[in-house]
């Protein structure tokens, strides 16, 4: 089976209306990719995975839609950020599992964390402390890593860098997540794309921290970053805490399985050292979901 840990919620439940489809050039290197997406197409990505962990992004206190165009975007699905997801959610159960996303910093996000676990059913959270402009470490944001941990929520964090042009980059440092690991051991925590560029560093947490682990989204398609990011990891025997995610929409899971099988290829010729295709399958073939506690 394969999982996807790593997607983010469509904004619209039926075609995305004329007009006002979004393209973004500054994801990816090699292609522009849609930032605003349909249910039908998010399915059609998906088909190739047998479940996905879906969630939309609260980029500010009140954030409606959460999608991955940023605060203030246009959708037809619901009227909060977490509607949003457990709405899609409850469409499909057999294909998702929702997270939730809250901002440490609005004044009612401990009251929307109860409701997204308890009325909504959303398995996990959902954290950007770039893109959300929180400091990681501020006593709010703290309350909410306890809060998660007190009931089995699973943290997936954004780190590394980010194009969004607001995000203050040194919030999503991989090496934040050693301190709030530290502080909270029996949290489940996922960082995000392995950390990149900061990707040792991304590494060495893992391998101190029994509950945190890593996806391998959004690496792919900077080659390099991606091989030397396998190679860290089997160097410092890491690869079996490496989970499959694929960032979608800015990258599609039938990509994101091809860029690892071809992990190897930027090497080909040379004597550099292989990362090895069977450790590959197991990334792709991970149960991430019995790691977690989402099964």
């Amino acid at each position: 089976m394969i999982f996807d840990i790593h997607t983010h919620v469509p904004q619209y439940r039926d075609a995305v209306p004329e007009g006002r489809r979004r393209m973004n050039t500054t994801w990816r290197p090699d292609a522009a990719r849609p930032g605003n997406y349909s249910w039908a197409e998010y399915r059609e990505s998906q088909s190739v995975v047998d479940k996905s962990v879906v969630f939309g992004i609260a980029w500010e206190p009140g954030e409606r839609v959460g999608g991955s165009n940023g605060p203030g975007d246009h959708g037809d699905v619901a009227d909060r950020v977490n509607d949003f997801t457990a709405t899609f959610v409850q469409a499909y159960p057999d294909e998702l599992i929702g997270f939730m996303s809250v901002h440490p910093y609005d004044m009612g996000a401990m009251d929307e964390m109860e409701r997204a676990r308890v009325d909504l059913g959303l398995k996990g959270v959902k954290l950007g402390a770039n893109y959300q402009a929180y400091d990681p470490l501020d006593r709010r944001a703290l309350a909410v890593y306890q809060y998660a941990e007190r009931h089995g929520l699973p943290i997936l964090f954004h780190t590394g860098t980010s194009a969004v042009k607001s995000a203050p980059i040194p919030a999503a440092h991989p090496l934040t997540v050693d301190e709030i690991a530290s502080r909270y051991p029996d949290l489940k925590i996922i960082m995000a794309h392995m950390g990149h560029p900061w990707t040792v560093d991304a590494t060495v947490v893992v391998r101190k921290h029994a509950n945190v682990y890593i996806d391998i989204s959004g690496l792919f398609y900077r080659p390099w970053t991606h091989y030397e990011a396998l190679i860290k990891a089997t160097e410092w025997n890491v690869l079996d805490k490496i989970l499959f995610g694929s960032d979608y929409p800015i990258a599609t899971p039938a990509e994101t399985i091809a860029g690892l099988r071809g992990v190897n290829d930027i090497v080909e010729g040379s004597r550099l050292p292989r990362v090895r295709l069977d450790k590959i399958e197991e990334i792709i073939h991970r149960d991430s979901l019995k790691l977690l506690g989402l099964d």
